[in-house]
């Protein structure tokens, strides 16, 4: 391997075999079933080996820049505890750097620039490292966007003789392909707390909150207990909390308080949670199940907590733990819903079918004279934008239901200035953005009908194009049209006020747009995910892309040439088995060999329930 700085390479790479019967896996599905069975080499499959990186220790007599180059290198080692990349460092320094401070991710590899020849009785150095951040991890794990430029000085004395690194920031600075091979994206969940107007149970709904850890770990289940014991991400915190008690801990830091038996029941060891039981209990349980699953190979029976001295606290089923969720509150219809052309009604696709129906009620009848539409997850009811743009119905998916005018109306001449396409919550309360130019404004109407309210958005710069919340109601996805470009926003929804007079705010906008694209349309797409159709703003072209809820983005799928939307379902089993788009006034959906279908009769619009 070619070095950095034009030296020897300083990492050995060495392809090892991963024992199978490691439970994480780094996959985000639910497996239908399975055992957990050890292997011997020769059941490895050619997939199940990763490349590990070894560093290499300093060598007698290098310059500073190499001292840096080598220091740098030895980070992306497989070493958890930095063991080779602390020999860079002076005896003061390996005392106080803290490598798990934070991650800075950056566009190249981070290197020291050519440097001239140092004096040779120089005792004291200075090495510029300067780069474009994509990325920044905190402590907590949590990533995060970023675009901003990267200078750091890094200052070396001679100790020994020898150059060695004295002054350094804490973290470590990787490169956007060595984050990729070094860290995976695994979800911790957390129960939604939705505000002062809560109704009973709302409290127990599960959602995702991704963070970064490491592939390789000397026990990968035990460190993921962990980290969803460290609590939420600092953005998400204000509207989740956890059952874990202040300072629990796995037993005596210990990774074998963590364990899976042969009936698959994951067996949790605790310190300082003596005092949990009974819901409480249940609930930490169900958070520990559904992070642990939400990353396993196989299905987990149950949960059992236990206090310090190993006695059961509390355990929970398979069947009791899936009513606190993840996807409690995303509904079971599977859809998808589209708007015909020809009769401006709401048409229903049948899973698998290339085959749109009218829906039952008056949104599928004959000149329902729709423009955009959102079913409620339950699929009972839908809302529907006419063709004005100005005028929001909901009516019941029945025979005999008549269609209830909404109390929202927007004053806009121009359709595309009217009301966006509404997007419904778990909790049956419907959210619509009047892009009237002289008076944008975000709304939510409880039940779908109730009086509207107001939806402060602080940070907001543009005007609100489109809308997707997720089902928790804590998180809402924001297109915003903003100096030119269309950007995808996250945001925090915020509820104060009282049941009968709520107050909402949209918190803590993050863009996490894809790098140099457009969005033109977006959709919840599990508990973490959304999936997004853009452009290039220069008009080359289109991509289909799959991004999580902190920016980080997956492989992109291909399109269908030029698509107006897409959508999938938030269902976590059907995210990637659900994708539909609309292009040139057809309806395609996306089957499992990754072929696109397309669906008669024609139409626009596609959506899922939410």
């Amino acid at each position: 391997m070619a070095g950095l700085g034009g030296r020897p390479g300083r990492l050995a790479k060495v392809v090892v075999p991963l024992s199978a019967a490691l439970l994480l896996a780094g996959c985000a599905s639910m497996p239908s079933g399975g055992e957990v069975s050890k292997v011997d080499d020769s059941q490895q499959a050619e997939g199940d080996t990763q490349v590990r990186v070894f560093g290499v220790p300093p060598q007698p007599h290098e310059t500073p820049a190499a001292i840096v180059n080598g220091f740098l290198e030895a980070t992306t080692s497989g070493e958890t505890d930095f063991a080779t990349a602390k020999q860079y460092l002076t005896t003061d320094l390996k005392k106080r750097w803290n490598p798990l401070a934070g991650i800075t991710v950056l566009a190249s590899v981070p290197r020291a620039p050519q440097m001239p020849d140092t004096d040779t009785k120089a005792t004291q150095e200075t090495v510029d490292l300067t780069n474009r951040e994509t990325a920044r991890v905190d402590a907590g794990n949590a990533y995060r966007l970023s675009t901003a430029a990267f200078h750091e000085e890094v200052q070396l004395v001679k100790e020994s003789g020898e150059w060695r690194i004295s002054v350094l920031d804490n973290g470590l600075l990787l490169s956007a392909a060595d984050f990729q091979r070094i860290y995976h994206s695994v979800n911790m969940y957390y129960f939604a707390v939705r505000g002062s107007g809560d109704g009973p149970g709302s409290r127990q709904t599960l959602i995702a909150d991704p963070v970064y850890l490491r592939r390789q770990q000397p026990d990968t289940l035990a460190a993921t207990v962990t980290a969803l014991l460290g609590g939420p991400s600092k953005w998400l915190a204000p509207v989740v909390s956890t059952a874990v008690p202040a300072g629990a801990q796995l037993h005596g830091h210990n990774t074998a308080s963590v364990s899976l038996d042969d009936s698959q029941r994951l067996q949790v060891r605790l310190d300082k949670a003596d005092k949990v039981r009974g819901e409480a209990c249940r609930r930490l349980a169900a958070q520990l199940f559904a992070t642990v699953q939400g990353q396993s190979s196989v299905q987990l029976s149950s949960v059992e907590v236990q206090r310090t001295d190993g006695s059961e606290a509390c355990t929970i089923a398979r069947d009791e733990a899936g009513q606190y969720g993840p996807g409690a509150l995303v509904g079971t219809v599977n859809g998808p819903f589209y708007i015909g052309t020809e009769k401006h009604n709401l048409l229903v696709t049948p899973p698998g079918s290339t085959s749109g129906f009218p829906v039952r009620g008056p949104l599928g009848a004959d000149k329902a004279d729709l423009r955009s539409t959102a079913v409620r997850r339950d699929g009972d009811a839908a809302a529907a934008v006419k063709a004005d743009g100005r005028q929001l119905v909901v009516a019941q998916l029945a025979d005999g239901a008549t269609a209830q005018t909404a109390p929202l109306t927007s004053a806009a001449k121009d359709p595309k200035n009217g009301l966006s396409a509404p997007s419904w919550d778990g909790f049956d309360d419907l959210w619509v953005a009047d892009r009237n130019p002289a008076v944008s404004r975000l709304y939510v109407l409880p039940g779908g009908t109730g009086q509207p309210f107001a939806v402060d958005v602080p940070e907001l710069q543009g005007r609100i194009e489109s809308l997707r919340v997720a089902s928790d109601g804590v998180r809402i996805a924001l297109v915003v049209s903003e100096d030119g470009r269309d950007l995808l926003m996250l945001g925090r929804v915020d509820r104060g006020g009282t049941a009968s007079q709520p107050e909402f705010t949209v918190q803590d906008l993050r863009d996490i747009t894809p790098v140099d694209e457009s969005v033109l349309s977006v959709s919840w797409a599990g508990g973490s995910r959304l999936v997004v159709l853009g452009s290039d703003p220069a008009g080359s072209g289109q991509q289909i892309q799959w991004v999580s809820t902190d920016g980080s983005v997956s492989p992109a799928s291909d399109t269908i040439g030029e698509a107006d939307s897409v959508a999938a379902s938030e269902a976590p089993d059907q995210a990637t088995v659900s994708l539909v788009a609309a292009s040139h006034g057809s309806v395609y959906w996306q089957s499992q060999d990754l072929n696109w279908k397309k669906v008669t009769p024609a139409g626009s619009g596609p959506v899922y329930p939410g």
